[in-house]
């Protein structure tokens, strides 16, 4: 108790100046819940959107003590250098993670940046050089880390050593989230910076509003459903196993069912993440129903001693043989903070995730120690994801090498590590920060 008295007597004292770089769904979001457990003032936002943006500064006015609308801004670079802010929200898309991070900490500030890190890998071994070469604190919207009941799971089920000897992992998704319509070709709104919200990105014809999922039906723009969801899961099982790189990554899938839209992501997918006496294995499909109603998207952990299912809303723990079975939902926290119930299109069920994460992350930079969800965790659990599907691409098993950077004995692999940008961009790199 003592040390939580210091943690929010450190807070109570600082005031910290925080902007937003894009202000849509989930950048909002993690505003909110920054704004709901420290003294903050929201100096900027930043958005290629105007209404968005607009909307978004209106939305803070109401939820912050001042009352003030934070300055706007449709250039992140020209926010950075007006505001200085000292903590810095990136809730953009994710071929915008690495470069807006990296500009941010250049600019001194400390960086919460939504999963995953980057869209290739050498972004995200830049990221992390660029972490320690400016001596920043990097959170990850990996909110798993700080999820109450997988917690308790951890510490109660796995650390207790209830599931004895855990050689296998399977995790998961079978949302029908693949956005598989076909819009035709139209003009860019006047409220939309098209060529600024593509930025290093190569640029597709204009056939829609790129937010708030329409992008991630494209591989220019991120990394599939195995970038968006695998991330979370194998980041939360690294975390509850103590796991680090794995040894080797292969992958198949594709478009198997869903051919009548745009989009170029797998639609089917299936991926082994091999670790040291471990495998962790990855399934999604956008289409049929799942293979456990009860967990559409999760893990489950396979031990001598039983199954650990898990998922951001509850937690089953199913003994072999006639032990007791465990159960535990989500924490909700709609009575202390009553003002969630008027947040549009909010994860509920996730929003204590966050306000943990946020306090973990002004903790780290208080004591200057690695926040849960440092930046480095958050690139081995991205490059994973990433380096699954260039498995599937090369249609080899690939090994990483963190030391070299290289995927060992396979020139051809190690040139995908790093993707083209657009004239007018440079692709960061962690030699070269």
């Amino acid at each position: 108790m003592p040390l939580h008295r210091k943690r929010f007597s450190f807070f109570e004292q600082k005031k910290w100046r925080v902007a937003l770089i894009g202000t849509g769904w989930y950048g909002k979001s993690d505003l909110f819940k920054l704004i709901q457990v420290a003294p903050i003032d929201v100096v900027g936002l930043c958005d290629v959107d105007k209404r968005l943006l607009t909307e978004a500064g209106q939305l803070v006015s109401q939820r912050q003590k001042s009352g003030k609308v934070p300055e706007l801004f449709n250039d992140y670079t020209k926010l950075l250098s007006a505001q200085k802010p000292d903590l810095v929200l990136i809730g953009s898309p994710d071929h915008w993670h690495a470069l807006q991070a990296i500009d941010a900490m250049k600019a001194g500030a400390h960086v919460y940046v939504q999963k995953p890190i980057s869209v290739d890998v050498m972004e995200g071994e830049a990221m992390v050089a660029a972490a320690r070469k400016y001596k920043r604190t990097v959170q990850v919207g990996l909110q798993r880390r700080s999820t109450p009941h997988l917690i308790e799971a951890k510490k109660n089920i796995i650390e207790a050593g209830v599931l004895g000897k855990i050689s296998h992992v399977e995790i998961f998704c079978y949302y029908h989230m693949r956005n598989n319509s076909n819009p035709p070709l139209q003009p860019v709104p006047e409220f939309l910076d098209y060529e600024r919200w593509t930025g290093p990105a190569p640029l597709r014809p204009y056939d829609n509003l790129p937010h708030r999922g329409w992008w991630r039906a494209f591989m220019e723009y991120g990394n599939g459903i195995v970038g968006d969801m695998c991330v979370h899961m194998l980041d939360c099982v690294r975390w509850m196993l103590n796991l680090g790189w794995p040894v080797r990554i292969s992958s198949s899938g594709g478009i198997y069912v869903q051919k009548q839209g745009k989009s170029n992501i797998s639609d089917t997918q299936s991926a082994i993440f091999e670790f040291e006496n471990l495998t962790v294995t990855w399934q999604h499909r956008t289409w049929g129903p799942p293979v456990d109603p009860e967990y559409p998207w999760g893990f489950k952990i396979y031990g001598e001693k039983g199954v650990l299912s898990g998922s951001p809303f509850s937690y089953d723990f199913v003994p072999m043989g006639d032990g007791k079975k465990i159960h535990a939902d989500a924490v909700y926290e709609r009575e202390k903070y009553p003002e969630d119930l008027k947040e549009k299109d909010i994860e509920i069920h996730t929003a204590p995730a966050t306000r943990g994460q946020m306090l973990n992350f002004l903790s780290a930079i208080e004591n200057g120690s690695k926040p849960v969800a440092d930046v480095e965790e958050g690139h081995v659990s991205t490059a994973s994801c990433i380096l699954a599907n260039l498995a599937m691409k090369t249609g080899r098993t690939l090994h990483y090498d963190p030391k070299t950077k290289t995927v060992l004995n396979d020139a051809e692999a190690t040139s995908l590590l790093t993707r083209s940008y657009r004239p007018g961009y440079i692709h960061p790199h962690p030699d070269r920060i």
